[in-house]
Protein backbone atom coordinates (compact mmCIF):
# COMPACT_ATOMS: atom_id res chain seq x y z
CA UNK A 1 0.00 0.00 0.00
CA UNK A 2 1.36 3.47 -1.22
CA UNK A 3 0.32 5.94 1.38
CA UNK A 4 0.84 9.21 -0.73
CA UNK A 5 -1.72 8.10 -3.05
CA UNK A 6 -4.43 7.50 -0.22
CA UNK A 7 -6.43 10.48 0.31
CA UNK A 8 -6.10 12.03 4.31
CA UNK A 9 -9.64 10.41 5.06
CA UNK A 10 -9.10 6.92 4.58
CA UNK A 11 -5.55 7.20 6.30
CA UNK A 12 -7.26 8.35 9.29
CA UNK A 13 -9.59 5.51 9.00
CA UNK A 14 -6.58 3.20 9.01
CA UNK A 15 -4.89 4.92 12.47
CA UNK A 16 -8.68 4.59 14.01
CA UNK A 17 -8.78 0.95 12.78
CA UNK A 18 -5.26 0.33 14.49
CA UNK A 19 -5.82 1.79 17.56
CA UNK A 20 -9.05 0.23 18.72
CA UNK A 21 -8.92 -1.95 20.62
CA UNK A 22 -6.74 0.47 23.07
CA UNK A 23 -10.07 2.94 22.51
CA UNK A 24 -12.15 0.32 23.94
CA UNK A 25 -10.17 0.21 27.26
CA UNK A 26 -10.24 3.73 27.84
CA UNK A 27 -13.04 6.46 28.63
CA UNK A 28 -10.74 9.26 27.94
CA UNK A 29 -8.05 10.31 26.04
CA UNK A 30 -6.33 11.36 22.79
CA UNK A 31 -5.53 10.11 19.74
CA UNK A 32 -2.75 12.07 18.03
CA UNK A 33 -1.64 12.26 14.05
CA UNK A 34 1.48 13.53 12.73
CA UNK A 35 1.49 14.67 9.29
CA UNK A 36 4.24 15.38 6.85
CA UNK A 37 3.35 15.88 3.00
CA UNK A 38 -0.29 15.10 3.96
CA UNK A 39 0.85 11.78 5.28
CA UNK A 40 0.31 10.43 8.47
CA UNK A 41 3.66 9.41 9.67
CA UNK A 42 3.80 8.85 13.60
CA UNK A 43 0.05 8.07 15.36
CA UNK A 44 -0.63 6.86 18.81
CA UNK A 45 -2.93 7.23 21.79
CA UNK A 46 -2.25 9.77 24.91
CA UNK A 47 -4.51 8.50 28.23
CA UNK A 48 -4.44 8.45 31.65
CA UNK A 49 -4.79 5.36 33.29
CA UNK A 50 -5.79 6.43 36.54
CA UNK A 51 -8.49 8.73 37.68
CA UNK A 52 -8.75 10.23 41.06
CA UNK A 53 -12.63 11.20 42.21
CA UNK A 54 -12.74 12.68 46.00
CA UNK A 55 -9.43 12.16 46.66
CA UNK A 56 -9.34 8.33 45.85
CA UNK A 57 -7.45 6.56 42.94
CA UNK A 58 -9.15 4.14 40.89
CA UNK A 59 -8.89 2.18 37.60
CA UNK A 60 -10.93 3.39 34.50
CA UNK A 61 -13.32 0.46 34.35
CA UNK A 62 -15.00 0.88 30.91
CA UNK A 63 -14.27 2.18 27.70
CA UNK A 64 -15.54 3.52 24.05
CA UNK A 65 -18.27 1.77 23.73
CA UNK A 66 -18.58 0.03 19.56
CA UNK A 67 -20.91 3.15 18.73
CA UNK A 68 -18.85 5.41 21.14
CA UNK A 69 -16.27 4.35 18.42
CA UNK A 70 -17.95 4.87 15.33
CA UNK A 71 -19.17 8.16 16.39
CA UNK A 72 -15.45 9.55 17.38
CA UNK A 73 -13.72 8.08 14.35
CA UNK A 74 -16.27 9.46 12.07
CA UNK A 75 -16.12 12.96 14.01
CA UNK A 76 -12.31 12.76 13.15
CA UNK A 77 -12.95 12.26 9.45
CA UNK A 78 -15.22 14.81 9.32
CA UNK A 79 -12.76 17.16 11.00
CA UNK A 80 -10.58 16.94 8.23
CA UNK A 81 -12.98 19.88 6.20
CA UNK A 82 -11.34 22.28 8.87
CA UNK A 83 -7.65 21.34 7.54
CA UNK A 84 -6.76 24.26 5.20
CA UNK A 85 -3.81 24.92 3.14
CA UNK A 86 -1.41 23.02 5.28
CA UNK A 87 0.71 19.94 4.88
CA UNK A 88 2.81 19.10 7.80
CA UNK A 89 1.83 19.33 11.42
CA UNK A 90 -0.47 17.27 14.10
CA UNK A 91 -3.98 16.81 14.69
CA UNK A 92 -5.32 15.87 18.40
CA UNK A 93 -8.52 14.05 18.56
CA UNK A 94 -9.44 14.36 22.51
CA UNK A 95 -12.36 12.80 23.89
CA UNK A 96 -14.36 11.64 27.28
CA UNK A 97 -16.86 9.57 27.98
CA UNK A 98 -19.19 10.96 31.09
CA UNK A 99 -23.03 9.55 31.91
CA UNK A 100 -22.45 7.08 28.71
CA UNK A 101 -22.06 10.15 26.53
CA UNK A 102 -18.83 10.68 24.48
CA UNK A 103 -17.70 14.13 24.33
CA UNK A 104 -14.88 14.76 21.55
CA UNK A 105 -12.97 17.72 19.95
CA UNK A 106 -10.34 18.25 17.56
CA UNK A 107 -6.94 20.68 17.43
CA UNK A 108 -4.67 21.11 14.40
CA UNK A 109 -1.38 22.34 14.61
CA UNK A 110 0.17 23.51 11.49
CA UNK A 111 4.22 23.46 11.14
CA UNK A 112 6.12 24.98 8.66
CA UNK A 113 9.97 25.70 8.22
CA UNK A 114 11.60 28.97 7.82
CA UNK A 115 14.71 27.49 6.15
CA UNK A 116 12.46 25.84 3.26
CA UNK A 117 10.48 29.55 2.93
CA UNK A 118 13.53 31.25 2.44
CA UNK A 119 14.55 29.50 -0.78
CA UNK A 120 11.17 30.24 -2.53
CA UNK A 121 11.44 34.05 -1.13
Amino acid sequence: MILEQLPLARQVEIVFKQVRDELSLMSSGSVFIQIRNNVIGKFGVRHLPMESKGGVISKQEFGLTEAHYIAFKQMAIDSLKYKNSWTHGEILFDFAVKKSALYASVQFESNYNLASLAKSV
